[in-house]
């Protein structure tokens, strides 16, 4: 895989070992951070002029329903149901979900897959494999059991996902991370049967019904938080107030979870959870309200969409900081840009005013998957994949709703 060497950047390790940069350079070596500080050299190394940028770690999208990549923006009507989709529909909609995911520095995603034929597993699968990303494939689907004739690529982590509990247990004797969808609705708040088996190797997402005794539990045991302020807010679900994480030491990861109504970067997620718990304090602080903590600041919101991110699935020993020995997981993001410059305060720019366009290199494993802005994809290929699927779907979408009509 040989040496890339990023130079001159402002670089972000988010490692309190290794320290942040104001000018500095990366050494990837053999598909791992080898080296950060200033002045570095590498013979034969590839050399990345990082001049105007901040290199950072790649986003973490911790909890994303991919197979509806194909209906960005549409909302929540006219749902198109999950039987209606071929293999080629789920190959398609994974693979040009996930290259958007690339596109926005996203270099880890969880796929929450539920679809219910094993057929549809192995495409799935296969566009994980052919994107390059590194994804956790949470299989979802009732009853679970094994992927059928595809293998994951060495760049996916298989986990297990549902509320469940006994598959829960064929989980853990498989080795597998528990994911679950939890407190979704007024119907069902709180943990309910799943208090009794929390452990550090279960990931909830949501937990917008949560009672405080619940996050109390949560906290306890070690298990880890997702939430997608986003998506949330859009879909209508009660946002879980993020001060009520903070309180407890709970650092949750982020996720865009659907682009039916969430944009498909961290950017904007990083924005919604800070900027939920700034309005609720000032909410607060308006009614007269004293000892109120303080604001969510963007050194933490940043971590929140990288290395807390990777610990909450499981993959923060892989990704998530330029750690020396990690998978370089690298996000190079430009900063000579209108939209963003002058530099004021680096972090503070990530979060609150950077957003794709400002994506000019992307490394998995120290793999380059984006160079000056350029996916190195077959995206017209993916693009006329995801055309063909959507005209298909939309079409069993039709008849369906007409089936019902008088003829």
């Amino acid at each position: 895989m040989g040496r890339t060497l990023l130079k001159g950047g402002c670089v972000l390790s988010l490692d309190r070992k290794v320290g942040n940069f104001r000018v500095a350079d990366v050494l990837i070596e053999e598909g791992r951070i080898a080296e950060v500080g200033p002045d570095l050299r590498a013979r034969g190394a590839e050399v990345v002029d990082a001049a105007d940028t901040i290199v950072m770690p790649g986003f973490v999208d911790a909890h994303r329903h991919l197979w509806e990549s194909l209906f960005r923006g549409r909302g929540d009507g006219d749902n198109v149901p999950e039987s209606a989709f071929s293999s080629d529909d789920v190959y398609a909609a994974s693979l040009i979900g996930l290259l958007g995911a690339l596109e926005a520095g996203i270099t880890s995603l969880v796929d929450w897959y539920g679809m219910p034929e094993g057929a549809h597993v192995d495409a799935a699968l296969q566009a994980h494999a052919d994107s390059g990303l590194r994804t956790v494939f949470v299989d979802a689907r009732s009853g679970g059991g094994e992927p059928g004739g595809a293998s994951a690529s060495p760049l996916t982590t298989l986990a297990e996902g549902g509320n469940d509990t006994g598959a829960w247990s064929t989980a853990r004797q498989r080795g597998r991370r528990i994911h679950a969808h939890a407190a979704i609705s007024s119907e069902q708040r709180g943990l309910g049967v799943m208090a009794s088996m929390l452990a550090g190797d279960v990931t909830l997402v949501h937990g917008s019904y949560f009672e405080d005794r619940d996050l109390d539990l949560v906290a306890s045991s070690g298990a880890a938080m997702v939430i997608a302020p986003s998506s949330e807010m859009a879909g209508g679900l009660e946002p879980l107030q993020v001060q009520q994480l903070v309180d407890r030491g709970i650092r949750p990861g982020l996720a865009v979870d659907t682009e039916r109504f969430s944009p498909g970067d961290i950017f904007a997620q990083m924005r919604a959870a800070i900027s939920l718990q700034h309005a609720r304090l000032f909410d607060l602080k308006l009614a007269g309200k004293a000892g109120l903590p303080k604001l969510l600041t963007t050194r933490e919101v940043i971590r929140y969409g990288t290395i807390d991110g990777a610990r909450a699935i499981g993959l923060g020993e892989v990704t998530g900081s330029l750690t020396p020995g990690k998978q370089a997981d690298v996000v190079v993001l430009r900063t000579d840009r209108p939209n963003i410059y002058p530099i004021n305060d680096p972090i503070g720019a990530v979060v609150w005013g950077m957003d794709t366009s400002n994506v000019d290199w992307v490394f998995v494993a120290g793999r380059p998957m984006m160079r000056a802005g350029i996916l190195e994809a077959d995206v017209e290929r993916a693009r006329d994949l995801a055309a063909g699927a959507h005209q298909r779907l939309s079409r069993a979408s039709e008849a369906l709703s007409h089936a019902g009509e008088p003829a």
